[in-house]
């Protein structure tokens, strides 16, 4: 089994990241989704390999991937920002795309509204928003001989 600890939406909140590097010391990977990939970028110095950036739509400086794919203990998963899918509008072009990809899980943040559910045969997680404004959330991805599970966790 491997872990994934997922994040996005920080937008400078350094505080949260910072409560979190105990949850990232046991995890086997961190993917924060954007705004701000400067805070991943800041885990990443921390945790290297382990750890995967995607931009957002806030990050002016792009220090990682517009979108990425992984392969992990089986599960194939897509991650992006989401503001490019249209995610405050509805999740078909998201799902689609994972479709299209192979992957069986989908990663998005920019709404900052923690989500996870089933949208036709892909998985659909948002992991909410460390920004200091709204309630702080991540995702506990957990991966195994090709399914995935996940959780919410508000901190």
């Amino acid at each position: 089994m491997k872990s994934i600890i997922v994040l996005s939406d920080s937008h400078g909140n350094r505080t949260a990241i910072d409560r979190l590097f105990p949850v990232f010391d046991e995890c086997d990977y961190i993917i924060h989704l954007g705004d701000t990939s400067s805070d991943g970028q800041y885990i990443k110095k921390a945790y290297g390999d382990k750890t995967y950036l995607v931009n957002g739509n806030c990050d002016l400086f792009k220090l990682g991937a517009d979108e990425l794919t992984l392969e992990i203990e089986g599960v194939k998963i897509f991650a992006c920002h989401g503001d490019k899918y249209g995610v405050k509008y509805g999740y078909d072009r998201l799902a689609y795309r994972a479709e299209e990809l192979g992957c069986s899980v989908a990663l998005f943040g920019h709404t900052h509204h923690a989500t996870e559910f089933l949208f036709g045969n892909t998985l659909l997680f948002n992991p909410g928003t460390l920004s200091r404004y709204s309630q702080n959330s991540y995702l506990y991805l957990a991966l195994s001989s090709g399914k995935a599970v996940g959780k919410i966790v508000e901190i």
